[in-house]
């Protein structure tokens, strides 16, 4: 197997050829990359096949295997999801601002490409395909290692890939692939400063952590998500338990997910038997605090760990409160930054939450499940980040991008 070392000085040899590259051979590229993925699903399924028997074999749960699975609907999706990016404005090369200096000197501030991604990742194979498609509208060479559980499915994945970019003017080197399921080569792309710009992470707790504990390379956080929705003392009934609802069984294993529901003393004391028949009619699990298990039946007690706990089921913990800061402040010592909201007809009580609660994404009177690029209408997104630099929140195209200052002048010395 070539070195990640070697992996990684092709892939910023190839950024620099991307850099050069026009929006109109991108969007040839993705649809390109599209097709291929269409032509070749009978493939792509027979090795995501050979990961779900060995997941089986393993003893992986039903969640993992289902993250793991690829179907023909999933396989349209990615391609899909490939020729939406045709649709978005590159975010290259846009002039941000421009000015004169006194002396005639002209100043440009342009956005350019980050340059080589390195994104490390766990059981979703689509994410082979988004983040590729992602780094290349953005101008980006790509660094892949996705998780061994789905070696079988990336491998064929990112062949499939370059086989259509061989058929394009985007170098093929651009987008690199870490062919082996051995650890040491994670920790390896750890390090590699010189060749690549930052690292993405993309999974569990455990993986974002030892990314941002380990590297020396540049990390975009992409955090856990223990989200929490607070239910304040005048919020609409109706409105509460649709928001709460949606937030806990939509999708209840990803990260915009709500994990806690803070409720307030005097709301829930009028609204418990309206509350429990939800819960109980979507079979929720409870894990309350000694007020909530008072009111509410069939609560498990929280222990610390409930608190902080990302069920990615649906389970949810109850934390009852007799105010919007004992609220905040339970948030504040328990959230990841990620996603919070507050339900109330109170607008003061609405902005004082979203001045004190410090997170990526606050929501008043809907639920936490928007945080999303398609679903906040910006397009494709390569992960959530719950950090303030370089970018944060739902992460696009144009936060793949950096900027570059022009200076244009005629023989000017200072």
């Amino acid at each position: 197997m070539i070195s990640v070392k070697e992996l990684a000085k092709e892939a910023k040899k190839a950024s620099k050829e991307l850099s050069l590259v026009t929006t109109e051979q991108k969007n040839t590229a993705l649809k390109a990359m599209a097709k291929k993925i269409r032509d070749m699903e009978v493939e792509i399924l027979r090795e995501n096949e050979k990961d779900l028997v060995a997941g089986k074999e393993k003893g992986y749960d039903q969640a993992l295997l289902d993250r793991l699975a690829l179907t023909s609907e999933r396989i349209e999706g990615m391609a899909k999801g490939l020729e939406d990016l045709t649709n978005l404005t590159d975010p290259v090369g846009n002039v941000v601002s421009n000015w004169t200096l006194d002396n005639g000197l002209d100043v440009e501030k342009v956005t350019v490409p980050l340059g080589v991604i390195g994104m490390i990742y766990e059981a979703r194979p689509n994410v082979t395909v988004d983040a590729t498609g992602i780094a290349l509208k953005s101008g980006n060479a790509i660094v892949l290692k996705g998780g061994s559980s789905a070696i079988h499915s990336n491998r064929a994945i990112v062949a499939v890939l370059h086989e259509a970019l061989e058929e394009t003017d985007i170098p093929k080197d651009a987008v690199q692939f870490i062919n082996t399921t051995d650890r040491s080569a994670t920790q390896e792309l750890f390090t590699m400063n010189d060749y690549v710009d930052v690292l993405i992470p993309r999974g569990g707790g455990k993986l974002i952590q030892t990314v941002v504990q380990n590297a020396t390379v540049p990390v975009l956080e992409t955090g856990v998500g223990n989200c929490h929705i607070y239910v304040d003392e005048f919020a609409d009934v109706t409105k509460a338990l649709s928001i709460v609802k949606n937030a806990k069984t939509d999708r209840p294993a990803v990260c915009n997910a709500a994990e806690t529901l803070i409720v307030h003393e005097k709301w829930l004391e009028q609204h418990k038997e309206d509350l429990q028949t939800m819960l109980d009619q979507n079979d929720i699990e409870l894990y309350g605090d000694q007020k909530a298990m008072k009111v509410l039946t069939d609560v498990l007690p929280a222990g610390e760990e409930d608190w902080s706990n990302e069920y990615l089921r649906k389970a949810i913990a109850v934390k009852v409160v007799s105010s919007l800061d004992e609220a905040v402040d339970h948030i504040e010592k328990y959230g990841t930054k990620h996603s919070e909201a507050i339900v109330t007809e109170d607008g003061s009580s609405a902005e004082r939450f979203m001045a004190l609660v410090d997170a990526a994404a606050l929501y008043h009177n809907a639920s936490t499940r928007f945080t999303d690029g398609s679903a906040l209408g910006f397009g494709a997104e390569i992960g959530i980040s719950t950090q303030k630099l370089h970018a944060r929140g739902p992460m696009g195209l144009p936060e793949m991008t950096t900027i570059k200052f022009k200076m244009r002048g005629n023989g000017q010395v200072r």
